[in-house]
């Protein structure tokens, strides 16, 4: 890749929790941060006050901000920090303002490395895999929650100096670590959410709450497995996220044999699946969070996206068909999240 200028330009599309917090530590390097965003409110207040992380303060050099029609390039890189449904508009506003060589980062949960890489390249394309948290506090107000990072990757799972000359700039948002396996950890995530966020949405609750229900978490090792026989359909090798147990033996129903061995198993399966919902207790969906501002739920970038492989492949997923269809019943008005929600949505699943 040719050499970058001394100041690099990058743009952020989406200032909310997570895109403000990315904007605010790559604005204070040497990059030239402008953002993206879509409300005149947003962009209006950011001109007038700056964009202000509770940790660190106010960036001392300012954040421009931006509506599609007045946006100028060229950008060295585009941090795409949309929610997954708004990924296909977000790229397509950017293409008129990318260099020739400008690779585009993508933060959001599901696969959508696959989907930007269709409209620019595959080998412009960075996935960064996030593991710390951000809060919200109000236009402009942002809130990086230490703890975690990022990992970041590219699809065929090269490294080169672009992705280097990234990750030093992003150390600010924690440990920062560069995988020549980005899809096996972005599938195992995938998977977690498919069972977490999905779950949390039927059933309306926090995690802890949830996870206390032996049916809830049954249903979660039969939602991952699933998506595990569709990664292995996929010849995907999955990687342990930090903090968690492999998947492959947290979805397995004790392939060893019946009795005392399958039995033990399934105690500490459930075991940790409690610790789990200790660790994260007071966790609640973003999906539900959106539904209830009257949002499109993401859930076809999560159980929908595996039954779409799965069906694709030749791989049954029926728990995670059944769970996105609630969710779009519940996105609707025409179920409720709540507990007993969730409880029918175990016995249903038990008839064959």
């Amino acid at each position: 890749m040719a050499s970058r200028p001394e100041h690099l330009r990058v743009l952020v599309v989406g200032l909310g929790a997570l895109g403000g917090v990315v904007a605010h530590v790559l604005g204070s390097t040497d990059c030239r941060v402008t953002a993206l965003v879509r409300r005149s409110e947003i962009e209006r207040v950011v001109n007038a006050s700056g964009l202000r992380e509770l940790r660190s303060g106010t960036l001392s050099k300012p954040l421009v901000t931006s509506n599609a029609e007045t946006l100028t390039g060229p950008f060295d890189f585009v941090v795409l920090a949309t929610q997954p449904t708004d990924i296909d508009g977000a790229v397509e506003a950017v293409l008129g303002s990318l260099n020739s060589s400008a690779q585009v980062v993508c933060l959001q949960n599901g696969l959508c490395e696959d989907r930007v890489a269709a409209k620019i390249g595959a080998e412009r394309v960075i996935g960064a895999v996030v593991t710390f948290g951000a809060k919200s506090h109000g236009i402009g107000v942002c809130e990086h929650v230490p703890g975690g990072g990022l990992v970041l990757g590219r699809i065929d799972g090269s490294v080169d100096e672009t992705l280097t000359q990234l990750a030093e700039r992003l150390k600010g948002l924690g440990k920062i670590r560069i995988s020549h396996n980005l899809m096996g950890i972005r599938w195992s995530k995938l998977i977690v959410n498919c069972a977490i966020s999905t779950l949390g949405t039927i059933g309306g609750d926090q995690l802890g709450a949830l996870l206390n229900k032996p049916y809830a978490r049954e249903l979660a090792f039969e939602v991952m497995g699933e998506a595990v026989n569709v990664a292995r359909a996929s010849s995907i090798k999955l990687e342990r996220l930090p903090g968690t147990l492999p998947l492959q033996w947290l979805t397995t129903s004790g392939h060893e044999g019946a009795g005392l061995k399958s039995a033990a198993r399934s105690w500490a399966q459930h075991t940790a699946a409690l610790g789990l919902g200790a660790k994260y207790r007071r966790l609640r969906s973003s999906m539900l969070r959106a539904i209830e501002r009257g949002h499109a739920p993401a859930i076809e970038f999560l159980n929908g996206e595996i039954v779409a492989r799965g069906r694709a492949l030749g791989v049954k997923t029926p728990i995670n068909e059944r769970a996105r269809d609630l969710v779009w019943a519940i996105s609707r008005g025409e179920r409720t999240p709540a507990h007993e929600t969730l409880r029918a949505f175990y016995d249903e699943t038990r008839t064959p």
